[in-house]
């Protein structure tokens, strides 16, 4: 009989035979083994006709039984709930996950080589923060018994990395686990891994540059090529990424233009004039940016499908981003949108402590105001900042997005090994 053992890795075919293993021994397999089970095994390699390479098997040892039955071999899992809940099934069974999980660390590997190769540094900065500053978005809040102080799980690490420039680390990146309280979709996790990095007396369109020259490296290493296929047509990483700012974008797909519309309350009556529908709870609490950034992601981010950098946001949307020397309203950043999702996010870093300052008393009115995904005030952080803080430019992106998008996958699920579920 064939046998076949695998692993995440591959599979080898072992060959047990009668009259090469004995009576005993072969009756034994067949009563005891079952699908499922271990085996250790000692024998000889050889090719079959069809040139497959097979061990025939000399000895045999019994390593481990499987209690239960696995499911049916030939088609992977289909049932999507069973596939988040018990992921060890997923990949024992789909090779599509298998491949998938494996590409996934093989680009942790390759960001950091990359990284380390021009010079970065890895670090580590808390979980657990006092405030949640770094990104607009709605923290996920625990309480420290030893302390006695309520706290919040970091919804990212970019204060405590820029702590570390005005500390003389002039170029640093972490693999940060983050965490935000926010509505699911097929491209959010509530729990997600963050890679942000930051370099003294760069801008922004230094960081451009190598963020580029990093998803050409990832893609080389990972998936040997620079071409993808998404939907069913295949992009050429390698040629010329678009640029296009925001007001150009929402001009050209709504007919709106945004820089008519200072006051949110007009901005939001027009888009009901054109039949606009905005699906957002409580929708007149937003404040302009994040207003506009929501007509974005309705009228304009599905239809970015090739690699696209979106530049000149609203400044309302980057109280961290230093803001441009020419038009001051509007800040020095850009995001990479690749097939209509978000990919990556950057910016030259504001670095002056009282423009910071205003910015955030801005957004903790906004928050006072009902806006849960404005910024709070952090004070610790302003005071770093008056020590002294050079220019910088900085990057985050999520590896789970990344490797959804990089992979054409249906849900960014399917691209963490343990997705959060709900409880049965």
């Amino acid at each position: 009989m064939f046998i076949s053992i695998s692993n995440v890795q591959g599979s080898l075919q072992l060959l047990l035979k009668l009259d090469e293993i004995g009576e005993e021994r072969y009756s034994q397999f067949q009563k005891y083994f079952d699908i499922g089970d271990f085996i250790g095994v000692e024998g000889r390699m050889y090719s079959t006709k069809t040139n497959e390479k097979t061990l025939r098997i000399e000895s045999y040892e019994f390593l481990g039984k499987a209690l239960r039955t696995l499911p049916e071999k030939w088609h992977g899992l289909s049932n999507v709930e069973i596939r988040y809940r018990q992921r060890y099934l997923d990949l024992m069974m789909t090779e599509e996950t298998q491949k998938r999980m494996l590409s996934r660390i093989n680009m942790v590997r390759a960001i950091r080589r990359f990284l380390e190769d021009r010079g970065f540094l890895e670090v580590e900065t808390p979980v657990l923060q006092h405030t949640s500053s770094g990104a607009i978005a709605k923290p996920f809040r625990t309480y420290h018994n030893a302390l006695d102080t309520e706290m919040n799980l970091r919804i990212a690490p970019e204060t405590y990395l820029k702590r570390l420039i005005v500390g003389g680390f002039t170029n640093v990146y972490e693999f940060a686990k983050c965490f935000r309280n926010e509505g699911i979709s097929h491209q959010h996790l509530q729990e997600f891994t963050m890679v942000e990095g930051y370099a003294a007396y760069w801008n922004y369109e230094d960081t451009m540059k190598l963020l580029r020259d990093m998803v050409l490296f990832i893609l080389e290493q990972v998936f040997h090529s620079t071409s993808i296929t998404f939907q069913g047509y295949t992009i050429d990483f390698s040629q010329e990424w678009e640029i296009i700012s925001f007001r150009d974008l929402i001009l050209k797909d709504t007919g709106i233009d945004i820089d008519l519309y200072p006051d949110v309350k007009k901005l939001y009556g027009e888009t009901l004039n054109r039949s606009i529908e905005l699906e957002y709870p409580e929708i007149e609490t937003l404040g302009r940016g994040n207003f506009i950034d929501l007509l974005y992601k309705k009228v304009s981010r599905p239809k970015l499908i090739k690699p696209t950098f979106l530049i000149q946001h609203p400044i309302e949307l980057s109280p961290l981003a230093r803001a441009n020397d020419d038009q001051p309203e509007l800040p020095d950043r850009f995001q990479l949108v690749v097939n209509g999702a978000e990919i990556i996010n950057a910016y030259s870093e504001l670095v002056d402590p009282l423009e910071q300052r205003k910015r955030l008393e801005t957004q903790a009115m906004l928050k006072s105001n009902g806006d849960l995904e404005a910024m709070e005030m952090d004070e610790d952080y302003l005071v770093a900042m008056e020590y002294g803080m050079p220019p910088i430019s900085g990057w985050g992106f999520g590896i789970e997005r990344l490797l959804m998008v990089l992979t054409d996958s249906d849900s960014i699920k399917d691209c963490v090994l343990f997705p959060i579920t709900k409880k049965p």
